[in-house]
């Protein structure tokens, strides 16, 4: 194929620079050149702050169930109908050339293109996180970057923050299990993690927590496997995915969700004391059972990994008519941040390119700006002000009004709330040699740390259950730190 410029300009040599004479100088009009090297110049856009290394593919999500009676979203309309996904797995803390396997929690973003625009399940492989309010995620997420002088990874600023903030307990022992470096993103499972929640066409309102279990089971990578996986081959996790997909051995999840109504997570609350909505908690399965609704699969690898992986721009804040947000503080914070992001990151327009852009026709009054492909041609760019709304049946999706109660104000629960009960059951639920793995991934980098900090976070350990802090105890020891 004869090589052109970006505006379609045959080039006559791209081996040579046009110069003065055999040996130079380089001249100016050589636009062909000047061309290469300012696209070359410009062709990283800025990576994700979190989730930098990620990996992607399309599929499909087929309804297996009627779920009908919790929502009117057209996409579960009936059993056998089938939705056209994008997902991007990630890890979460490294640089987009950092490995696959390190030990961190994986981001799991799933698209669904329904006939209602685009909805963004932006969730993780992990059921819980380490913090309850947005407000503390930049805090957070900087003491798993580098640190600013060294430009280390630094387990004192990580176990630092942790030992402060007890309410991270729970999700710390997940990272530290062996599902903190699960083999590949094919055999793990996804959540969506916040609670969300659905509306049926009575306009009835239910809360909910959506999970994808892996049909492929669930497998992890011992500490010392990772370790060498990181060295021997970090990108790992992208060639397992991509080439399972290319050999036509498309991984496949069930998709389910827990559903309870106001009045049942009022009453669960009340004999818990946990709030549902607190992102640092799960629902226990035997209190909201899982509910099948559907089968994602993955069939089909990116062509472009820049155009469709890399500028993929996903947003929690995406949810389609039948769908609906909640309380939750994280997810409250998410919705203002990942979009906010991606208008940074891709540009204004991020939406217009063809992994972002929704499958259904739509049409806005937004214009111009960076890299407008659709820019509503002839079509009215505004809308008159109309006395009873331009909605006037229902308000934005249709959602039903939300009562609020309380006096606008900084509210701090924390020292009132249960942070290790749950933290306590899922170290309970670990087979013993689980246990001793968690003991000994904990005690590698706490081990690094001041004693006050071990100290501390050692008493989290305690108050989540005996045992536990024993285990990480006789861990420190076995690596020659002095503990009581």
């Amino acid at each position: 194929m004869k090589i052109t410029t970006a505006s379609g300009i045959p080039v006559a040599d791209n081996q040579n620079s046009l110069t003065a004479g055999p040996r130079g100088p380089v001249l100016l009009q050589d636009f062909h050149l000047i061309e290469k090297l300012q696209h070359f110049n410009r062709e990283r856009i800025p990576e994700r702050v979190v989730h930098a290394k990620g990996s992607g593919a399309y599929g499909t999500f087929t309804v297996t169930h009627d779920i009908s009676q919790y929502t009117k979203a057209k996409l579960f309309a009936a059993v056998g109908k089938q939705t056209e996904t994008f997902v991007r797995f990630s890890t979460v803390g490294g640089e987009k050339g950092s490995a696959d396997t390190e030990r961190d929690p994986r981001g799991f973003a799933l698209r669904f293109y329904t006939e209602e625009g685009n909805w963004d399940l932006v969730g993780n492989n992990t059921p819980m996180f380490f913090i309850k309010d947005g407000i503390k995620f930049p805090d957070f997420i900087h003491t798993q970057k580098r640190d600013p002088q060294t430009n280390l990874k630094s387990p004192t600023m990580m176990f630092d923050f942790w030992s402060k903030t007890p309410e991270s307990l729970h999700q710390v022992t997940m990272l530290f299990s062996d599902r903190g470096t699960p083999d590949g993103y094919r055999f793990m499972d996804g959540f969506g993690s916040h609670t969300f929640s659905l509306i049926n066409a009575a306009g009835e309102r239910v809360y909910v927590k959506w999970h994808l279990k892996t049909q492929q089971g669930i497998k992890n990578l011992s500490a010392a496997d990772a370790t060498r996986l990181a060295g021997e081959d970090p990108d790992y996790a992208q060639r397992d995915l991509f080439g399972a997909i290319a050999a036509g051995d498309f991984p496949r999840w069930a998709v389910k969700l827990q559903v309870a109504t106001e009045a049942e997570l009022a009453a669960w609350e009340a004999r818990t004391g946990w709030n549902p909505f607190d992102l640092t908690k799960v629902w226990p399965h035997k209190d909201f059972p899982l509910i099948p609704v559907g089968v994602l699969e993955l069939n089909r690898n990116p062509v472009n990994y820049h155009a469709e992986v890399e500028q993929a721009a996903l947003s929690p804040s995406n949810v389609v008519p039948g769908m609906g947000y909640s309380p939750d503080k994280m997810l409250q914070a998410r919705l203002f941040a990942y979009h906010d992001a991606q208008l940074y990151r891709v540009g204004t327009n991020h939406q217009h390119l063809p992994v972002n852009a929704p499958r259904c026709p739509f049409h806005n009054q937004q214009r111009d700006g960076a890299m407008a492909g659709a820019n509503g041609s002839a079509s009215v760019n505004y809308d008159p002000v109309q006395s009873n709304g331009s909605n006037p049946h229902g308000m934005g999706h249709g959602e039903p009004p939300l009562a609020l109660d309380g006096a606008a104000g900084r509210y701090d629960g924390r020292g009132k709330e249960d942070d290790y009960t749950q933290a306590g059951d899922l170290f309970r639920l670990m087979p013993a040699d689980a246990q001793h793995k968690l003991f000994n991934n904990i005690a590698g980098p706490l081990s690094q740390v001041s004693a006050e900090i071990i100290a501390r976070q050692l008493a989290h350990f305690d108050q989540a259950d005996a045992a536990y802090g024993a285990g990480v105890r006789a861990a420190l020891k076995a690596r020659g730190v002095n503990v009581a």
